[in-house]
């Protein structure tokens, strides 16, 4: 019995650091388990998903079904829109955002604090509520159902430019200032000292521009009639509809639509839990 009072702390912290962990392992896995779902079911036959007790491993691998999921719907051209709509929106908020980012943390001008707030409180106004005053100003301008109604309205963003103008604060200004002295151009300050320093912002945007426009569904179910103009998310649903759902086939797509969201995800992983943990910090 000697010395084990000086042990109980340790055993008790042991003890606490083993059920944190467990807890941890148990919520990743609660979260993981969808996807593991999503991916084998799309290796599935169309029966065996349906047989109860439900079975995690497939009864034999099916690879065809991505082949049979491109062949049933314009799949291909789908993911083509996706693509190229979000990486058109990505593109042009880290330049507008950038910009903005810049003039609202480093620029002084009257009204400067009061222009913020009000384009800051902008992103109080749920997004349903400007959905259709946005429809009809695209309506009356003839961009439904083009490239334009999808890239467009998404190339500012406030949350873009809050989250840049906190990270273009928390840098020292004596950089900015050696560069004055040198005969920098405001534009040459942005561009040659700010954004270099700034790739974790940026590449924080970035991911949260790419995946919230490749995702969106909504939008482009208001702004998009023609088959061919159909982004990944619109062309899920119609596949559901059409083959009255055939989860074999649509868990196939499913499948491929994330994949781009993981790429992006694990490619700037660095910068993203960088950007998180320094940007929004210092007001």
């Amino acid at each position: 019995m000697t010395g084990s009072p000086t042990h109980r702390p340790a055993v008790r912290r042991a003890a606490g650091s083993f059920a944190m962990h467990l807890a941890v392992y148990i919520l990743a896995l609660c979260t993981v388990a969808p996807f593991l779902w999503m991916i084998l079911t799309s290796f599935k036959d169309l029966g065996d998903i349906f047989v109860y007790p439900p079975k995690w491993l497939p009864a034999g691998l099916h690879p065809e079904n991505y082949v049979r999921a491109f062949q049933a719907a314009p799949f291909g051209r789908f993911y083509l829109n996706s693509l190229a709509v979000a990486l058109t929106v990505t593109a042009g908020q880290l330049v507008t955002c950038s910009m903005a980012a810049f003039a609202f943390a480093r620029l002084r001008f009257r009204g400067r604090d009061l222009l913020f707030y009000i384009f800051l409180g902008t992103m109080m106004i749920p997004y349903h509520v400007t959905m259709i005053p946005s429809f009809m100003i695209l309506h009356r301008l003839g961009w439904i159902d083009t490239y334009k109604a999808l890239i467009v309205p998404g190339l500012a963003s406030a949350f873009g430019t809050f989250l840049l103008r906190q990270f273009f604060l928390s840098i020292p200004k004596d950089l900015e200032d050696s560069a004055y002295i040198d005969g920098c151009s405001r534009f040459g300050v942005l561009w040659r000292i700010i954004l270099p320093l700034s790739k974790p912002a940026l590449a924080t945007l970035a991911i949260f521009t790419f995946m919230g426009v490749f995702n969106d569904f909504i939008w482009a179910l208001v702004v998009i009639n023609s088959e061919e103009m159909r982004t990944v998310q619109l062309g899920l649903a119609v596949f559901r509809d059409r083959y009255v759902t055939e989860w074999d086939l649509l868990m196939a797509g499913s499948v491929t639509a994330t994949l781009p969201i993981l790429m992006v995800f694990f490619f700037a992983q660095k910068y993203f839990i960088k950007g998180i943990t320094l940007s929004g910090l210092k007001e």
